[in-house]
Order: structure tokens, then sequence, then C-alpha cells
């Protein structure tokens, strides 16, 4: 039973240093198999299993089954790491199925190893970058570890540099760096040593950065600068240069302005080109006054940089001739009376025109060149001082100048000094010609006021027909001046024209002499009237008469009196008869009492009325021309309104009636027809007004019968209790039942009857009204006598034997009255008349022709 060991020397303890390189043997064992089994091993060693896990070891074959274990290098042992040991289980079979399983205990030794460099140092080349002018500090801290923890030492080589190491591995500087002296990179070697003496090296670069602390200068000498006047933009005026003791290397990158405000020049910031930029005029202000520029130039090594230098220039600007005179107004007009003599001074040109140039040589000019429409006439004293004068007078009434009243003069005014500037300036070479300035005079002739107006008649005389409508021209007077150019005449009414009603009839156009009338024109008040007109050139005057007869014509229309008058006749008064002695009478201003013709226009119904004499006669009386016929029914109106219209043609033939104004008064007659009179006394009827209710219900109204229903049941309700109360008080107070039933029947009975009572009181109202028939007459169609009031017009059939009412009467009776005019007392008994009758009945006014 005791277990076959295939393994010859396990299990066993075998020792390995750290970081021991794949393949490094580590332990050697052999394997012995049984004599039967003639295959050998089966299943060769392998390890099945570590403690703790592992990947570091392998096991090999060296041949005739010897086996050795080695390190794999994966991972690679570490004593400071790792685990110290590792027991590894080792397994092999033979062919015959024997096995056996070992345990190989393998010891990690330590070794003594080179010092590492950690973070960047480790893995690259480190740069450090050192700011020139930087006091001594610290730049860098290395970092470095022995695996072994033992304390390292730091070296740095070479060593004459300005760095140190400290024991700590500080790298510090040792002095101030100047980029501009000093080298711009070091290199070092750092080196760290265990204390056995191994050590690692690796390398750092150190840059010296150049800051901006050097200020820079400009190297251009030249401060003072010429240039002419008028340069064209872009023109380079210097070429502003500078350096930087910073980048005495390379070359500078600097950056030019100018301080100073100025608006003609310009530089660029980068090359330092200075140029003109806006127009430079010498004669304007302030280079008239101060011509010389000066500008600071600023050179700076960054646009935000306090390191800059500054520089002032000066600029000197010339003046050239490129201003002609000119003349301040440049167009004169000036006036001179027609009747100037000759040699009167009219205008000094010289206190008007100037050159702007500012140099002396500039600025002379002189005046030349006077023509133009009448120049003739005038003349320049010299061509220096630039006086004009009049050479001679002129007259505008001259045939020869009619009309030549403005005359149109140019004189050239031109520069003496020639802008020709070859020598000087090229870009002139071409502008060789005299600078000039055109101004123009325009001088009136004024005339002179020498004549007086003149009327083209002494005195003018209109007709005028007294109607002519307000507004009219009723004739033109006209005036002349024979100064030139001919003068505006003004005409005006000074004298004439007015009456003690209106103080100007008249009037007259200021400007074309047209005479108008204001009022309406009277023949009846004034046949003639006698204006004074003047005309007037504003200076002087003249006046003519005008006389204005006034035509007479018939514009006055008959007026008649009375005008309107109202009178009453009886039904039978007799034909022929003058109408309550009327009489008219008419007065016309402008025609003939014999012209009147009167002629009723209106009103006049069947021609019952008519005025005699009809013409011929301002007095005229208003006659019955016929009866009234009321029972036939000829006539059927009891008032006739009359118009009546009196004309004044009676006079006029029948054609010159078509052609004359005819003017026409109207009067207007009111007559009332009486009927005969009767002493009959009639009843007056009486009338009942019955006031019909009802109630119309609507589908919408679905409260209504809601309402009805709970009133109903209310009042119900209310009747029971008051029943039951009523009862209750019987039964105690009357004496045997049966009674005391019957009296409560009783009781309600006479209750009922009267709601009933009272609530039929309630649905009638009867109002009885009398009206007093006060006269009488007769139908023109039935022959009936009927009776009517003479204020309402209501009327009614007279009964045969009912005397005409002497008074109004009031009664208050219930009568109905029916179509014959009978009345039947009914009590209580509503009328048959249906409202509109009644209303008929009620009419405040009837014609008196109308049928009952």
């Amino acid at each position: 039973g005791r277990r076959t060991q295939l393994l010859k020397g396990l299990p066993a303890t075998s020792t390995v240093e750290e970081n021991a390189a794949a393949g490094v043997s580590v332990y050697t064992f052999n394997v012995t198999v049984s004599p039967l089994s003639s295959e050998g091993v089966a299943i060769l060693p392998t390890i099945v299993n570590s403690n703790p896990l592992t990947e570091a070891f392998d096991i090999e074959s060296k041949g005739d089954l010897e086996y050795r274990v080695v390190t794999t290098g994966n991972p690679v042992l570490d004593y400071e790491t790792m685990p110290k040991s590792f027991d590894l289980q080792i397994f092999v079979e033979d062919t015959t199925g024997r096995s056996d399983l070992n345990i190989l205990t393998v010891q990690v030794t330590d070794k003594n190893e080179r010092p590492v460099f950690r973070g960047n140092m480790a893995i690259q080349t480190v740069t450090i970058y050192v700011l020139e002018g930087t006091p001594p500090e610290c730049i860098y801290q290395v970092d470095a570890a022995d695996p072994e923890n033992a304390e390292l030492k730091y070296s740095l080589l070479p060593a004459p540099v300005p760095f140190l190491v400290l024991e700590s591995g500080a790298i510090f500087t040792t002095k101030e760096f100047d980029y501009e002296k000093d080298p711009h990179c070091y290199f070092l070697n750092i080196t760290v040593t265990d204390p056995d003496g191994l050590n690692s090296t690796k390398t750092v670069n150190i840059n010296i950065i150049n800051i901006n602390d050097e200020r820079p200068y400009f190297t251009t000498k030249q401060r003072i600068y010429r240039i002419p006047e008028e340069q064209s933009p872009g023109t380079v005026v210097a070429n502003i240069t500078a350096k930087d003791p910073d980048d005495e290397d390379s070359p500078s990158r600097l950056f030019y302005s100018i301080q100073s405000s100025d608006r003609y020049f310009s530089i660029n910031p980068s090359t330092g080109v200075l140029q003109v930029t806006g127009k430079i005029n010498r004669d304007a202000l302030p280079l008239r006054l101060h011509p010389n520029i000066s500008l600071i130039v600023r050179v700076e090594d960054s646009p935000s940089s306090s390191h800059a230098s500054e520089m002032e220039i000066t600029i000197i600007v010339d003046d050239i001739n490129d201003n002609p005179p000119e003349c301040n107004p440049s167009t004169f007009r000036i006036e001179a009376n027609e009747n100037t003599i000759a040699g009167t001074f009219l205008l000094d040109l010289r206190n008007y025109c100037k050159d702007i140039d500012v140099d002396p040589s500039n600025n002379q000019f002189n005046f030349t060149g006077l023509s133009g429409f009448g120049s003739n006439n005038f003349a320049l004293e010299s061509s220096v001082s630039g006086r004009l004068v009049m050479t001679e007078s002129i007259d505008l009434e001259n045939p020869a100048n009619l009309g030549a009243e403005v005359y149109s003069l140019t004189v050239r005014v031109q520069d003496i000094a020639c802008p020709n500037y070859s020598s000087k300036y090229p870009f002139y070479t071409s502008f060789d010609i005299f600078l000039c300035y055109i101004i123009h005079i325009y001088i009136r002739i004024k005339p002179v006021n020498e004549f007086f107006p003149v009327f083209s008649n002494s005195s003018y005389e209109f007709n005028v027909p007294e109607i002519t409508k307000v507004g009219s021209s009723i004739g033109r007077v006209n005036a002349r001046d024979k100064d030139w150019s001919p003068s505006v005449i003004t005409y005006s009414i000074v004298a004439g024209g007015g009456t003690k009603d209106y103080t100007n009839i008249f009037w007259i156009s200021p400007t074309k002499g047209d005479v108008k009338i204001l009022a309406r024109l009277d023949y009846e008040t004034t046949q003639k009237h006698i204006l004074t007109v003047q005309a007037s050139d504003q200076e002087k005057t003249a006046t003519a008469s005008v006389t204005v007869n006034v035509l007479e014509v018939n514009d006055e229309e008959p007026v008649c009196s009375p005008n309107f008058y109202s009178f009453q006749i009886p039904v039978s008064l007799a034909v022929g008869t003058n109408i309550n002695g009327f009489r008219i009478e008419c007065q016309d201003r402008d025609s003939d009492p014999r012209s009147f013709r009167y002629i009723i226009n209106e009103g006049n119904v069947n021609n019952h009325f008519t005025f005699s004499p009809s013409a011929g006669s301002n007095t005229s009386r208003l006659i019955l021309a016929s009866r009234f016929d009321y029972d036939s029914g000829l006539d059927t109106n009891w008032i006739y309104r009359l118009h009546v219209y009196i004309t004044d043609d009676n006079l006029l033939s029948a054609r010159d009636k078509t052609t004359d104004l005819i003017k026409t008064g109207t009067v207007t007659l009111s007559i009332r027809v009486i009927p005969n009179p009767t002493t009959v006394i009639t009843t007056t009827p009486g009338f009942t007004v019955v006031t019909k209710m009802e109630n119309l219900y609507s589908e919408s109204a679905w409260y209504v019968p809601f309402v009805i229903t709970l009133g109903s049941l209310l009042l119900l309700g209310l009747l029971g209790y008051l029943g039951f109360l009523l009862a209750t008080w019987v039964r105690t107070c009357c004496p045997p039942a049966g009674k005391a039933g019957d009296s409560l029947l009783l009781l309600l009975t006479q209750l009922i009857h009267r709601i009933h009572f009272t609530f039929c009181l309630s649905s009638q109202t009867m109002t009885k009204l009398n009206t007093v028939f006060d006269g009488e007459a007769r139908d023109p169609v039935t022959g009936k006598i009927y009776e009517f009031n003479t204020c309402s017009g209501a009327r009614r059939w007279k009964k045969s034997n009912e005397p005409l009412q002497p008074a109004p009467a009031m009664q208050v009776t219930s009568s109905a009255t029916d179509d014959s005019g009978q009345g039947t007392d009914r009590a209580g008994e509503p009328s048959k008349k249906e409202p509109s009758e009644k209303r008929k009945e009620l009419t405040a006014e009837t014609k008196p022709a109308a049928k009952p």
C-alpha cells in the first residue's frame, strides 16, 4: 500500500535570485519509472499548481528522464515587490498508470539593483525652460529610487555650469541669466548612486528663454523733413527705422505709431514708412500760421509692451501757387439810374477778391477781359485797381436802348504767378497755365419815373340797368405811362360812388381798371352816379371822371294792403255781394296803377269768388260770383283759402309780356262758410268705452303653467284651512250639528258669491262722455237733418222731437247709440260698436262735407 515515488529528489527546497532572466535553472530532478514500463513517462513532469499562483516557472527536459525547473521571465521575479517563496506542485505519470506528486519550494533571494529614475526622467529627456532675469531658484526636482530602499546620492556633470543639485535631487540655478550675454542652452548629466556604487544617469536639457527686457532704439538720424503742400495720399515722407536689442540674432518685430494727433500723416506699423494720408493745405488754418508739423513717433517691441522709445520729427510744408484768385460773391448785381452821368463809379472788385496762397509771390492777381452785352458802356480804370465805371449815360426811352434794362458783363481775375514747378516739383510739369477766376456782373439800369399816367379818355360814361347783379362789371377805364419799362398802373376810386345807405357802391380792379358794382342799384333812389377814378404809377397820378347812368327796370313788385285777411260768410249770401265789404289797395314804385291785374290763383273752388275790377286799378273788391250748393253735393268745402296774385303787366302788349320783366304781389284770404242756424235743441248722446284684456300663452314661457298650478294649490290649501277653522268654530259655538252644518254651507256660499262679485266688478270699466251739439245742417245726399259740434266737428242724426242743445251738459248714464242716432237706456249692457267706430266718433276735427 505504499505509494510509488517517481520523482527522485523531490520534495526539495531551492533558491533563485531576483531579476533572473528567462531560462535560468532553479532545480534539477530525475524521474524513475517501473521496469514494466516500456514506453517511459506518459505525462511529463508538470507544474500543476503553485502557491502563491504564478507563471514565473516552468519545467524543461534535460534528457534521460532528467528535468529542471527554469524561470520564464514573465513576470520577472522581484524580491521587493513579490512573494519571497513559491511552492510548486510537480506531477508526473508513467505508462503503467503510476503517478507521483511532490512539492518544490523555490525561495527568491535579494540582489543589489541599480537605482532607477521615476517620473518624466524615467521615460524621456527632460527639458527645462528658464526665463532670463530670473533670480537663483529651484528649477526641477529629480525623482529616483533604489529597489533596496538604500539612500541615494546625486551628482551633476559637467561641473563648471551655473547649476547645482542637492542631496534631495533638487536642481538649482546659481545665477541670474541674461539671454543677450549667456549661452541659450545647457545639457546636464544627472547621476544617482546607491551605497554599493551602482548608479544611473539621465540628461536634463535647460533652455534659457529670452524675455522682452530691452528698450528698442531708433537708427534713423534725420529729424526734419520738407514737403510741398497738396501731396497726393500715399506719398512717402520718411522711412523710420529702429532696432531691438532683444532681437539681435533675428529681424526685429517692432511696432511703429504716431503718438501726437495728426490728420495729415500715418506710419506703417510694421515697416515704419511715414506717408501722407490727408490733404495738406498750406493756405488754410492752422498751417497758414504754423507751417511746421511736429510728430512724435513711437517704436515698441510689442503692441502691449512698456519697452518703447519715442522720437520727435518736424515736417515743414512749403506753399505752392495752387489757388486761383476768388471773389466772394462771384456774381454781382448792381443798379444804376438811366440818367447816370458818364464816369460814375459803380463797383470796386478788389474789395471782394483775394488769393489765399500764403507766399506773397503766389497771391498776386489783376483784372482783365471786360466783355459781355453792353460792355461798351462800362470800363475798368486799371487792371490792378478793379474799379468799374460807366463810360456813357443810358436812356431807356431811346429806341436804340429800348428794352435793354440789364447788362451782363464778365471780368477775368487772373493770377500773376505762374504755377510751373517743373524744376522743383516734377509732378507739376504739365500744369503751366495761369490760374484765373471768372466773375459775372449784372448791371440793371433802373428806370426813372419821368412821365405821368394818361387815361385813354378824359371821361367815361356807363349805362347800367338797375337790376344788374352785384359783382358784375359795368365798364373799364384804361391809362398808359410813357416811361420804360411801362410802369404798373394801379386804379382806385377817390371820389363819388356812395349814397346815404352805402359808402361804396362801386369797386375798380386795381390792376385791370374794371368797374364793378358792390350793391344793388336803385333807379327810384338815385339815377346817376359820378365817380372820380385815379391812375397811379406809384409816384405820379392822373384822374378821370366816370358817369354811371342807372337805367330804370320794372324790378319792384306790387305791395297790397291787407296782404292777409280772414272772415266768415253765411251760406245763403247773395251773388254779387261785396264780401264783408272787403277792399284791397295796391302800390308799385315803378309801375302805373292802371297796370295791375288781380288773379285768384289757388283755392277758388267752383269759382265762387272774383275781384271787381279785375284789372286797370290799384283798388279792387272781393265779390261772390256764384251761390253755394251743398244740398246737391256740388260744394263740399266749407273753408276757402284764396291765393291772390297781383301783377303789373296790364298795360303791356302780349308780345311785351314775353320779353319784359313782370313782378307779382301776393295776398292770402281765408273764408269760412257758415251753415244756416237752427233753434232745435238736441239730446247729447253718450258712448261707453270697454277695455278688453287678453292674455296670450307662449310655448317658451314654461314657467306660466307651473306658477298657475302652484298658486292654485296654495289657494285651495288656504281655503281648506279656512274651512277647517270655520267648521271648528261652528261646532264649538252653534247648537245642533245639523243646523251647524247648514250654517257652514251658507257661510261658504256667501263667501264665494262675494269673491265672484268683486272679481266681476274689477273686470269692467265703463266710462260715459257727453258731446255738445250746437249746430245743425241738412245732408245733401239723404236730405236728413244732422247735428254737429262747431269746435270738434262731431255730428249725429237729429231726433225729430229733440231741440238743439242750448248749453253743454254732462250725464253719467249707460247708453248705446245705434245707427239711427236713437239712444236706448241699457244698464250694464256693453256697446256693440267696435273700438274703431268709437274712435271715429271722437275725431277732433271733421270737415263739414264729410258724411255722418
